[in-house]
Formats: structure tokens, sequence, C-alpha cells
């Protein structure tokens, strides 16, 4: 399914990245992990047979030039990009100072961005690729106080539509996956899994009843970063538990 392709991940370490990464890992990729802690870097490559790993901030373009130039020379190609960068935030505008949204946009729409950018060449010479990011139900559908974070997903799922279009003809795709609440790390940051109460808000917001799991997400990501979805580009999957039908 994945042997032998060469993926490119952003956000490595985060709760839905490391999975991806273990999956893939078992079904013969080979990763190339992005994320800014070392230290957990390290320790994730290390579980997966000492993964080249590259430690360092994904808004930062020359970091992901200097990266894409490495892999392609180590490797030859870069078969999939895969963006797992983003953050959570949930606040009304009159609560949200310019220096948030700032940030927000940039984890979650600038970081994507410029990393397609730095891979998109090398895709284009060898005229195949894949590119999947993640998104938020929150991009499509009205939620309270996510004003912040459905602007920047909003314009993720806008670029990758467009994209999808503009690169077909150069036999790269472009998809995603739009996504409920996750139990993760980040999410916990965000008090929104912190206590009996607010899970159960939070489980409530779903149809399905719960808050959905990195292994949840994982095998369409992965379906999609495979040769299985070749025809298949444009695409924003909602994985999340109903969120958006509701």
């Amino acid at each position: 399914m994945l042997e032998e392709k060469v993926i490119l991940l952003l956000g490595a370490t985060g709760g839905i990245g490391s999975k991806i990464a273990e999956k893939a890992f078992k079904k013969g990729a080979r990763l190339v992990l992005v994320a800014r802690n070392q230290e957990n870097l390290k320790y994730l490559s290390d579980k997966l047979n000492k993964a080249e790993f590259y430690p360092g901030d994904a808004r930062n373009f020359s970091f992901l030039q200097d990266i894409v130039k490495k892999v392609e020379e180590k490797f030859e190609k870069i078969d999939v990009l895969i963006h797992c960068v983003g953050s959570i935030i949930l606040k009304p505008i009159h609560v949200i100072s310019p220096e948030e949204f700032k940030e927000t946009i940039d984890l979650n729409l600038t970081s994507a961005f410029l990393a397609i950018k730095a891979v998109i060449k090398g895709m284009m010479r060898r005229k195949s690729g894949s590119v999947i990011v993640i998104s938020s139900g929150a991009a499509s559908k009205g939620l309270r106080n996510h004003e912040c974070i459905s602007a920047a997903k909003g314009g993720l799922e806008s670029m990758i539509r467009s994209a999808a279009i503009t690169y077909a003809p150069r036999g790269i795709r472009f998809n995603g996956v739009a996504l409920g609440l996750v139990n993760t790390p980040l999410a916990k940051k965000a008090n929104l899994t912190t206590s009996e109460k607010t899970l159960e808000i939070s489980n409530k917001m779903h149809p399905l009843g719960r808050i959905g799991t990195p292994n949840d997400i994982v095998d369409a990501i992965l379906y999609l970063a495979s040769d299985r979805s070749s025809w298949v580009t444009g695409v924003i999957i909602p994985i999340d538990g109903g969120l958006v039908a509701s």
C-alpha cells in the first residue's frame, strides 16, 4: 500500500501525526519526520527504525526548502506531503488579539502553503505526488467561538481545492480530512477534555456521542497517501462523528 513511498510528515509528534507515522512505517513507507521538539522527534524516530527527522518550525520556508533538498538528494523523491501542523483556539472575535489571529493563520494555513511550495517543483518534475492536509469541521459549519480557526481552516480547504485543479494535469493530487474534536494532547491543552464536564459537553456535540481518537483518522489519511486513491483529488473528507451533518 505504501511500500517505498517517501512521506514528508509535518507535525509528526502530535497525537494524530505520531499515529500516522507509526502506521505508515508498518506499511513500508520511508518517513521523514518534522516537528519543533527535537527530543520528541528523536523518540519517535527511534521507535521507527531511526527514521529521518528534522526539528524546526514549519513556518520557516528556508528550513522547509533545506529539508526538501536533503530528502530529494537522499531518496530522489518525495511522494507524499502530509501536513498535520495546527492549533485550537476557541475565542470570539472581540476577545482574540491580532497576534493570536496571525499566529493561528500562520500555523494552520501559511505553514501548509509554504510546505506545498517547497515540495511542488519536485513533484511536478516527476509528474506525481499526493498532498494531504488536516482541516476542521469548523471550516464548513458555524460553531460558537470558532471564528479564528474557521478562518484558517476555511482558507486551507479553499487552497487545497484550487491546487487540486491547478496541478491535476501534472499528476499531483490534493486532498484533506476535516475533523471533529479528537482526543489528543492539543485538545487537552485547549481544556476540551480535561474534566468530566468538558468531556461530556464535547461528546454531546457529536451525533455519534463521542469525540474521536487518532485511530479513527489514520486509515483515511493513509488511503489518500496511497495509490488506491489515485482517482481522488480536490476532496475534503469529513471524519467528525457527524458534527458537520448535525
